[in-house]
């Protein structure tokens, strides 16, 4: 059976997650991890999940220099540093589903977003996540 959008949206987020405490030379070792060695309660992936959810991770992971740029020129007075690792990677997504990914309306981006750091996050990161991402909306609609 295969994941729902919602939950292979969690699983990239927390492959990505993992780039925050492992260099990439690490990842590779890490990827073949996170698929094989799946934690007690985790879903069994498919195939066709384990590829969408690798290719996501790889499509995000490309652009986070470029959207760690974006996030710094955007929120005043928050260097990516002073950003909850947690809250940074789920706006690493969020931004780019928003920016890059077509096949994901924005606001659906920001929703799941919001529904991630409600989830993992601290408990202000839905209000900051929320208010990031409205920041990108604003300026994406303004050109």
């Amino acid at each position: 059976m295969s994941l729902s959008m919602h939950k292979k949206r969690e699983q990239v987020f927390k492959l990505l997650f993992r780039r925050e405490f492992h260099k990439d030379a690490a990842m590779e070792e890490q990827e073949r991890l996170f698929f094989e060695a799946r934690p007690e309660g985790e879903p069994k992936l498919s195939e066709k999940d384990s590829e969408y959810i690798s290719g996501k991770y790889h499509r995000v992971a490309e652009k986070i220099p470029e959207i760690d740029a974006m996030v710094s020129e955007r929120t005043s007075g928050w260097d990516i540093s002073r950003i909850g690792r947690v809250e940074l990677t789920i706006l690493r997504l969020a931004i780019y589903e928003m920016l890059y990914d077509e096949a994901v309306p924005e606001g659906v981006a920001i929703n799941e977003a919001v529904e991630l750091s409600k989830e993992f996050g601290q408990d202000n990161s839905s209000s900051f996540v929320n208010g990031v991402l409205a920041l990108f909306a604003e300026k994406k609609e303004n050109g």
